[in-house]
């Protein structure tokens, strides 16, 4: 989990959720308001959202468009979550169920983090490195 997120508010513009999903190459990002949830803007809400794709619009003008959206007004409200101390294998069961890539985490009502797919994989990646170590360790060396 990334408990270290970005997060984005209610009042917020698109603009500024296009940028700091493009920079930060996220395509998730909660909406808070007071320290709770409230809600989930992906770059597929984005994309909806936006209208160069149709229009064919020079980037510019989709960020005058995306100036004058709220984020409240395309985010996903009342997203699925998890709870802090829910195993993971509920939180994989959980997206692959729902398919969702992402799960916010709450503790105490209140947001924590945001499990993502990437984050599987890299847990995966790690289990799997120690498997391969431990399994190392058990080869006998052939006598030569």
């Amino acid at each position: 989990m990334e408990s270290d997120v970005v997060t984005l508010e209610l009042g917020d513009h698109l603009d500024l959720a296009d940028d700091l999903m493009r920079l930060g190459r996220i395509r998730h990002m909660p909406v808070v308001s007071h320290g709770c949830l409230a809600g989930i803007v992906s770059q597929r809400d984005l994309f909806r959202a936006g209208i160069s794709s149709v229009l064919e619009l020079r980037r510019s003008a989709e960020k005058e468009w995306m100036e004058k959206i709220r984020v409240e007004e395309v985010m996903s409200p009342d997203p699925i979550t998890i709870d802090a101390d829910a195993p993971l294998r509920e939180a994989i069961d959980t997206m692959i169920e729902k398919r969702i890539g992402c799960l916010p985490v709450v503790a105490k009502g209140r947001f924590s983090g945001l499990l993502s797919e990437s984050d599987c994989m890299r847990h995966l990646g790690r289990l799997l490195a120690l498997a391969d170590d431990e399994q190392a360790s058990l080869e006998v060396p052939s006598a030569s």
